[in-house]
């Protein structure tokens, strides 16, 4: 969302100032051009010189400063700016905000704005719980603002409650994810991803799986909450989770179909990306299994485990239904007989044979089959961008509905 895009970032005045460097030294790792002004509180907790370092602009905390690049700063500034940030947002300058206060230069830029505007508040619990915080708060939610909710956890005063500033990477995170949303064509739906390999239990020290690192289905629950929707993600992986994104971790195979089924009946849309064991021990042992000391080997007996996106696909009525197809030979053909006997809508097939393609890479090459539809081949790419082309479809179709 950044990358070369021309950011203003607002400084005011609170303990957390000195995150706001970090944060500007992030929005610049993303290729963005950052412009820093601060109000004159905010200069005692943080130089301006330390700002000027980072982002290589004079810093502006002075409507009248002679040294200003222009005769109206404030409203050059907000020209400029593709995006201005509040970070952090004390109560003072979302009390300006909301009230239409321009009487220093932070306040100014943020008056003369119209371009969209994230802010970040940071303030003891008692200030942000004041009556008049929140009414602020709702006005400038209201007028368009978006806000990065703080953080709980322990505060600058010495007890915990909610107020702290959200970590740098954390802010930006959600902030892309807002502004994506604000074009999402999933708001309002459920949906809910499958992602990574069950594990099966053979005794309490060994388990069988297989190679799915979970990256594909993790990208595709941000992929669906950046267009909007409320998306769970039924896991067995232990890869970060996505922003914006409700976790439910699971193991077995068992335990995927019970969290899925649980979730069915109320969504828009699900999607098994999840790689499912086949099997599972009949009967795992309750130690550890001891190597066998004359060396006969070892038998162990498999049942077959239950098929979850057949049962989803028989108890489907108005959901969209996608399903994964990882395959190392006669991908298509396998592809299509999936698609029609587990009565999915969509099948992502992909050939993990293939160098960079599929378990445990970053990048993924697939082919999409849709009933009553020609086949369309994705190019290589990242797992993400791969799934934000997979999720428009997606929210094509749903539309279409």
């Amino acid at each position: 969302m950044f990358t070369d895009k021309n950011i203003v970032l607002i400084v005011s005045g609170g303990v957390a100032a000195y995150k706001s460097a970090i944060f500007a030294r992030l929005l610049m790792k993303q290729g963005a051009n950052v412009k820093v002004v601060m109000t004159q509180a905010a200069t005692e907790f943080v130089t301006p010189k330390t700002f000027e370092a980072l982002t290589q602009h004079p810093v502006v905390t002075d409507l009248f400063d002679a040294h200003n690049e222009s005769m109206i700063a404030h409203v050059s500034l907000a020209d400029w700016a593709d995006y201005i940030f509040v970070v952090p947002a004390t109560a003072n300058i979302l009390a300006k905000m909301a009230a239409g206060i321009g009487d220093d230069a932070a306040s100014s830029v943020l008056l003369a704005r119209h371009t969209p505007v994230i802010v970040a508040p940071a303030m003891n619990v008692n200030m942000y719980e004041n009556p008049a915080t929140q009414r602020n708060l709702k006005t400038l939610r209201e007028d368009g603002v978006i806000i990065i909710e703080p953080a709980e956890g322990m505060l600058a005063e010495g007890y915990a409650g909610k107020g702290r500033l959200p970590e740098p990477d954390e802010i930006l995170a959600l902030a892309d994810l807002k502004l994506r949303q604000q074009t999402g064509r999933l708001a309002g739906k459920k949906v809910v991803v499958s992602a990574g390999g069950t594990v099966e239990p053979i005794d309490p020290v060994r388990f069988i799986t297989n190679r799915s690192s979970g990256k594909m289905g993790y990208a595709l629950a941000q992929a669906a909450a950046e267009q909007g929707a409320d998306v769970t993600l039924v896991s067995s992986s232990e890869l970060p989770a996505p922003v914006g994104v409700t976790m439910v971790p699971v193991q077995s195979a068992r335990d995927l179909l019970a969290a899925m089924t649980e979730r069915f009946d109320d969504t828009d849309v699900a999607i098994m990306a999840a790689a499912v064991s086949d099997y599972r021990v009949a009967t795992p042992a309750d130690q550890k299994m001891k190597k066998n000391a004359d060396h006969a080997g070892l038998t162990i007996d498999l049942v077959e485990n239950p098929d979850i996106l057949a049962t989803l696909g028989q108890q489907k009525t108005t959901q969209y239904l996608v399903g994964f197809a990882a395959e190392t030979q006669d991908l298509l053909t396998y592809a299509q007989n999936k698609l029609e006997k587990k009565n999915a809508d969509m099948l992502v097939a992909n050939d993990v044979s293939k160098a960079q393609v599929g378990f445990g890479h970053d990048t993924n090459e697939v082919t999409l089959l849709q009933r009553n539809a020609a086949l369309e081949k994705l190019p290589l790419q990242s797992k993400l961008a791969l799934a934000r082309d997979i999720m428009n479809r997606i929210a094509s179709q749903v539309e279409g509905k």
